[in-house]
């Protein structure tokens, strides 16, 4: 029998032999061994380079900040899809399915912004005069601007405002994010002359903002942001494995959307301080000491 293939697969991202596996030229366990993080590899895989340490840095903000936001879209399609007792990768494709127009834009902001910067260049328009351009034609269109509010953060995603700040205390920022900024400021005071509420920017438009200015496009960004989100869904996943009904129903139990922040009852430990980086090799052990983490494992 023939077992040449049909046809050769080229790619440009990695190759694998007996002995390695070599990603965009770099042998990946000498990458690991040598100090290079897993924040670094994702700049390797994506855009062929090694970053610097404030990119590093500020991409693994991004995606800390970005790992967790309690019940969405996402932890709810996680949850939901568990109840049958799928495998649990089946749970985790689900969430990462529901980011699209409206959770997680990544994307759509992004090549919003792209396409109103290039128009800037090319009919010789500054950015703050281009971002006014943006503001006016989506709201006379009545289309939601990419990147601004979020309905369970009425005054103003908690997290959006800090990446922005991370963003410039890094010196990191460039034309996204003084573009971001501008959008910003012509859509809430168009709002406010128009007698409407404050609507803040939230992390997507901030995020998404400080990918692109670190040299990831709108689609890396996009599934940067979906997978690191799964990290999370997979513990909502587990934990209704472990802890919740097969199911998830009763006649007991009232019918209730299914994303309202009324649902949570959140049982886990109680709010704690974030311990400061040098403090934390002497948390870290008292912390495995005390053996008080492992009835949260899951």
């Amino acid at each position: 029998m023939n077992r040449k293939p049909p046809f050769r697969r080229k790619t440009a991202i990695s190759y694998k032999t007996e002995e390695k596996t070599v990603l965009r030229g770099y042998d990946l366990s000498e990458l690991a061994e040598k100090g290079y993080s897993f924040c670094d590899a994702m700049f390797v895989l994506f855009q062929n380079r090694i970053p610097t340490e404030n990119e590093e840095k500020m991409l693994k903000y991004e995606m800390g900040v970005f790992l967790e936001h309690s019940m969405s879209p996402s932890a709810a399609a996680a949850i939901s899809v568990s109840t049958g007792r799928p495998n649990l990768p089946t749970a985790l494709a689900a969430s990462i399915m529901t980011f699209g127009g409206v959770h997680g834009p990544g994307a759509a902001h992004g090549y919003m912004m792209n396409k109103y910067i290039e128009r800037a260049r090319v009919e010789g328009k500054s950015v703050d005069e281009m971002a006014k351009i943006l503001v006016d034609e989506y709201l006379d269109n009545k289309r939601p601007v990419m990147g601004l509010g979020q309905p369970q953060h009425f005054d103003s995603d908690p997290r959006a405002e800090p990446i922005h700040v991370k963003q410039e205390e890094l010196e990191v920022g460039g034309v996204y994010l003084e573009f971001q900024r501008a959008i910003e400021k012509h859509f809430h005071e168009r709002r406010k002359r128009e007698g409407r509420s404050y609507v803040g920017v939230n992390v997507v438009g901030a995020g998404n903002t400080a990918l692109c200015d670190i040299g990831f496009s709108p689609n890396a960004a996009w599934c940067i942001g979906s997978v690191c989100r799964a990290f999370s869904c997979s513990a909502h996943a587990l934990f209704n494995m472990k802890k919740g009904r097969a199911w998830g129903a009763s006649r007991r139990e009232p019918m209730v959307q299914m994303i309202d922040l009324s649902m949570i009852e959140y049982v886990g430990p109680e709010d704690r301080i974030v311990p400061k980086q040098e403090e934390r090799q002497e948390y870290a052990k008292k912390q495995k000491e005390q053996g008080e983490h492992k009835k949260w494992l899951i």
